[in-house]
């Protein structure tokens, strides 16, 4: 019998994650590395864990992550906007809790692309009278 698994996939900035959540004992992997060989920072652990701590299913789910594209800061948010997504599948129920958590918004913040004529997004050229 094949063993139940519910997938979700995130987004932050330029990182795209995709999560497999599959019954188990915690353990989180990320592109097959363990989280606290590949996450450098507590803080952004903590970031990743959040939607199982507000759903109160830390310990319960093995979770699998293919991340892409983006740091540390993105690639983190990415996992949590995807566990928050899986976790949707496991139980509707979940909808309210990780709603009024902010878990299941999109960030929609990006950079902002250089337009012609300028030195940045916004930054002009030096002003010079002469």
């Amino acid at each position: 019998m094949a063993q139940v698994q519910y997938i979700g996939t995130g987004r932050r900035k330029t990182s795209v994650a995709r999560v497999r959540l599959v019954p188990g004992t915690g353990k989180i992997v990320i592109n097959k590395r363990d989280v606290e060989e590949y996450v450098p920072f507590e803080s952004l652990r903590n970031v990743i864990k959040q939607p199982l701590v507000a759903t109160e299913t830390v310990g319960s789910y093995d979770i699998f992550v293919n991340v892409d594209g983006g740091g540390f800061t993105g690639q983190a948010g990415a996992i949590r906007h995807g566990i928050a997504r899986a976790l949707l599948n496991v139980d509707p129920d979940f909808r309210a809790t990780l709603k009024s958590a902010g878990l299941l918004t999109r960030d929609a913040r990006m950079k902002e692309r250089k337009k012609p004529g300028l030195r940045g997004a916004r930054r002009s050229p030096q002003f010079s009278k002469r």
